[in-house]
């Protein structure tokens, strides 16, 4: 979650790392999700140059509730806003936050008990609204890669359900359009408007502003804003496809986009393909020691290490094979994995924020202190923070990594191998790169 200290503003702690790649533990998505789509008087108040107005009294105060139904868990914030729609804290912090897992596509078969588990979040939800806007307070639902990625109608089923439960039982004010599911063009595009609104970017140049990678559980976003000669060089795709570019009128400025979110490229996600991408009986990513198995999209895959343990380079071929990184792929100009264009680069891109897993994992590993709202780190923070995991033994782990939860311990290796050879083998960073 976003820390915050009124001696220094967020934006003050971000731009002491101009030209660096910054790692943040705030909810990229949401709150571009909830400016967007609340009621609004005027498209120029959806985006504000101030963030948080700790000390506002008196005049009209809004709530909205937001349920992020990610592939890893399910999520509800809770904000308030003044009149200008800035957001005001909920007693000493930015936002009420609650979270449990498993995800909503965990209740593929059974859509009523995937409604269902967002009973607890909810009432928590409704407490923090003062009871008499409740039936004015807006309750929405974004749905990310993990119903994304579901069979046939199963995603449907769900949220369906979870819009009958809201209906049935909750005191806010639903409508059915606002449960949903985000296509990846729109969750990157929400995630670069959100650091920018929080920097004070908006409204500025396109070089003035920064640049996001977000790691989520299922897919990966990156956005960053291109020049209007780059984006008209951008690929035409074939129907059906998102397009690379989006196009944003922001605070009277025009932004060209560039954003795509690759699919299964999600560490959750990503820790199925190496596991299925190994050779051989056991996985050289798996801690040595460790002996299981992994689920996920309803497959079941061996999760235990080789005889000779865990190994570095070999979970690098391993992380490498598994992004598909191939130059023969690609079609466009340059691409980044997959045969995916990368957008040309450019100023849009100098200054960078990886987010969600990158912090999550960053801080499990040390080098990160998860008490603070950003960090600057370097891709080979990941590298070096790889090479001490994949030398640890099960036994050790728990002990080495404190701060882990116990689940996460078998993969610790292959999470960071994955991190590193996204940022630079995937996305083409250098190792000591000062963007």
């Amino acid at each position: 979650m976003l820390k915050r200290t009124r001696q220094e503003s967020f934006s003050d702690k971000i731009h002491k790392y101009r030209g660096v790649i910054l790692i943040v533990s705030i909810p990229l998505l949401l709150i571009t999700f909830v400016l967007f789509l609340m009621p609004h008087s005027s498209s120029d108040a959806l985006i504000t140059n101030r963030f948080v107005t700790p000390n506002h009294r008196g005049g009209s105060r809004s709530y909205a509730v937001i349920f992020d139904a990610g592939s890893s868990g399910s999520r509800v914030h809770v904000y308030c806003f003044d009149s200008d729609l800035n957001l005001v804290p909920i007693g000493k912090e930015l936002e009420l936050f609650v979270q449990k897992k498993p995800g909503l596509s965990a209740y593929a078969s059974d859509p009523r008990e995937a409604a269902e588990s967002l009973q607890s979040l909810l009432e928590q939800a409704e407490k923090a609204v003062p009871k008499e806007l409740r039936s004015k307070t807006p309750v929405r639902v974004g749905a990310t890669a993990g119903l994304r990625q579901l069979e046939g109608d199963a995603s449907d089923r769900i949220l369906q359900s979870v819009r009958d439960y809201l209906q049935e039982k909750s005191a806010l004010k639903s409508q059915p359009d606002w449960v949903t599911v985000l296509d990846g063009t729109q969750e990157g595009a929400f995630q670069w408007v959100t650091i920018n609104y929080l920097l004070g970017n908006l409204g500025k140049k396109y070089s003035n502003t920064v640049g996001v990678v977000d790691l989520g559980g299922g897919s990966v976003q990156m956005a960053y804003a291109i020049s209007e000669k780059d984006a008209a060089k951008a690929p035409k795709l074939s129907d059906g496809e998102d397009t690379y570019v989006k196009e944003l009128f922001l605070k009277g400025t025009k932004y060209y986009l560039y954003v795509h979110s690759y699919l299964r490229y999600g560490l959750l996600a990503a820790r199925a393909e190496i596991l299925k991408a190994a050779e051989g009986s056991g996985n050289p990513c798996i801690l040595t020691g460790s002996r299981g198995s992994y689920k996920y999209g309803g497959a079941e895959f061996d999760a235990s290490s080789t005889s000779s343990g865990s190994n570095m380079n070999k979970c690098r071929r391993a992380a490498y094979k598994a992004l598909q990184v191939n130059e023969s792929t690609c079609t466009h100009m340059k691409c980044t994995f997959g045969g995916i264009w990368n957008g040309g680069g450019g100023d849009g891109q100098k200054n960078l924020f990886v987010a969600s897993f990158f912090f999550d994992r960053a801080a499990e590993a040390g080098f990160v202190n998860s008490n603070l709202p950003v960090a600057k780190v370097r891709p080979v923070d990941f590298e070096e923070a790889a090479k001490r995991a994949c030398e640890t033994k099960l036994e050790d782990a728990k002990t080495t990594y404190p701060r882990a939860e116990e689940g996460n311990l078998p993969y610790i290796c292959m999470d960071l191998v994955y991190q590193f050879t996204l940022l630079v083998d995937g996305f083409g960073m250098l190792k000591f790169t000062n963007m």
